[in-house]
């Protein structure tokens, strides 16, 4: 029997996955590491971890799985999308790899503005500079740390760099590309034009690929360390968010994925390029080929429950730990008995920042309406329906856009929670869908390294035999009413707050 593996490089950890051809999760590993925020608003990590990570996960699932490695027949990569990894021409890791959520970069969005102009920017990228981007994360390098820039020889993605400890190939694709900046979205190809007026070799980038192309084979020095075989094919994959949907079967128009994980994203397939031109949602190309998706993005959203568990949910991390389930369980339970609405509290979950709708680096996370009469329950719940209500902005600017949906997939950990699943509901007023599994971008990257490899004829036709709707959440219509009474003030709170939040940012300095 033939088998693939899905290997996502995520923020908090990578998750190695071993699928059957059938797409059923035989093994799998999770394995974290640490995220340095060196100042306010900066993210970095090691690269170095995410591959000891990979080496140790994918070891890991082939020896728990009791399979002969010589019968994978793919690896997908996944990964966190926008990171930038610099290396020296001996292939070392110049510094810290800046990721996706780092909000150091204003000054240089600025820069590619001007230089690139807002219009043309749009039409050749498909999106305004953003902070979160690739691009800007260069120009910062260059303008804060010239001696280091000055030893670039290549620039990779988080996944990428992955593929090139694999295969010794510099290489990319097209999804996760696209987050870079450097994209010409419409033509599927780096922009001379972009590369040329910010001054970025051409050179210092991967080889293109579509999602599912063959881009190298494992290595005998990564075999070694990986457990893989020498020879196995590693595909193109994709940049989380379009690894995630390919894995919730979003390859076709009409069905629309909510992914709450570190950040939360709405994403849609689309058959023909769509933009954006106020640049409050992302288009970019999809994994499935001569296609491309928009998404919306908010920071900070399991992000958010996180830090609130960490700071203020001790006793409930101790009881879970003494009971041998998740806290988030217990605190599922402790917000369900609070009615929706939060009865007032509201939370707004920028505390990274904010993408979808407001593109602002500057913006905080805010608790709004706290009384004496409110607990901790309040908030847990708040946290949770702040996360949607920005979800809710993703949704609504799609549907300004004409992309409509009859269903909605829910995915990543916040998919796993009935009660944030309601939420979703009740706030996008469309039914709620889980579906047969729940390993998302390990089992979208495993599915394209099988077509890569020859085990499926091409992406569409794979997802349609292998994903399939487990469970449907109706939403309760009188929710649904309460959350657009709120909804109203939470779209305000931010517009008597922008101000406010650049006051904040200067005295801090940022």
């Amino acid at each position: 029997m033939k088998y693939l593996i899905g290997i996502d490089i995520g923020t908090s950890g990578t998750k190695t996955v071993l699928f059957d051809t059938n797409g059923n999760g035989i093994a799998g590993c999770t394995v974290e590491y640490p995220l340095y925020q060196p100042k306010i608003g900066w993210a970095e990590q090691d690269p170095a971890d995410w591959w000891n990570a990979v080496c140790v996960s994918t070891g890991e699932v082939i020896e728990k799985s009791g399979i002969n490695s010589k019968d994978i027949s793919g690896v997908g990569l996944s990964g966190q999308m926008h990171g930038l990894v610099l290396l020296d021409e001996n292939d070392e890791i110049l510094r810290h790899s800046i990721i996706w959520c780092d909000q150091r970069t204003h000054k240089e969005c600025t820069e590619i503005t001007e230089k690139v102009g807002a219009k043309r920017l749009i039409e050749i990228t498909a999106n305004p500079a953003l902070t979160g981007f690739t691009a800007s994360k260069i120009l910062w390098v260059r303008n804060n740390e010239p001696e280091i820039f000055s030893k670039i020889s290549k620039i990779l993605l988080p996944k990428d760099y992955i593929r090139f400890m694999l295969t010794g190939e510099y290489a990319t694709e097209v999804s996760d590309a696209s987050g870079m900046q450097l994209l010409d979205i419409k033509n599927r190809c780096w922009s001379d034009e972009v590369l040329e007026k910010l001054e970025i070799k051409k050179e210092w980038l991967g080889k293109m690929y579509e999602s599912c192309e063959n881009t190298g084979a494992v290595s005998s020095r990564a075999a070694a360390l990986t457990g893989l075989a020498p020879g196995t094919i590693v595909a193109g994959g994709a940049g989380d968010q379009a690894a995630g949907a390919i894995g919730n079967g979003i390859v076709k128009e009409g069905i629309i994925s909510s992914t709450i994980g570190t950040s939360g994203v709405v994403f849609a397939h689309m058959d023909n390029i769509e933009i954006d031109m106020n640049g409050r949602v992302h288009t970019f190309c999809h994994a499935v080929p001569g296609a491309w998706h928009v998404m919306g993005v908010t920071q900070g959203a399991g992000l958010s429950l996180k830090w609130f568990r960490d700071n203020f949910c001790i006793e409930e991390m101790r009881t879970a730990d003494l009971m041998g389930i998740d806290p988030y369980i217990l605190m599922d339970k402790e917000a369900g008995e609070i009615p929706a609405g939060s009865e007032g509290v509201l939370y707004l979950p920028y505390l990274m920042g904010e993408r979808t709708p407001h593109l602002d680096p500057d913006a905080k996370g805010v608790f709004f309406g706290l009384s004496a009469a409110h607990s901790k329950a309040h908030m847990i719940r708040a946290v949770l329906e702040g996360v949607v209500y920005s979800l809710r902005d993703c949704i609504e600017i799609m549907r300004e856009m004409g992309i409509e949906a009859s269903q909605v997939r829910a995915s990543g950990g916040g998919g796993r929670s009935p009660l944030w699943r309601q939420m979703q509901a009740d706030m996008f007023k469309t039914d709620i869908c889980t579906l047969n599994s729940s390993e998302g971008p390990a089992l979208g990257v495993a599915i394209l390294a099988g077509v890569a490899s020859g085990v499926y004829d091409d992406v569409v036709s794979a997802c349609e035999e292998i994903i399939s709707v487990k469970e449907i959440q109706p939403p309760i219509a009188e929710n649904a009413e309460i959350y657009d009474k709120y909804y109203k003030v939470y779209k305000n709170l931010y517009k008597h707050l922008e101000h406010d939040y650049k006051d904040i940012a200067e005295i801090l300095g940022e």
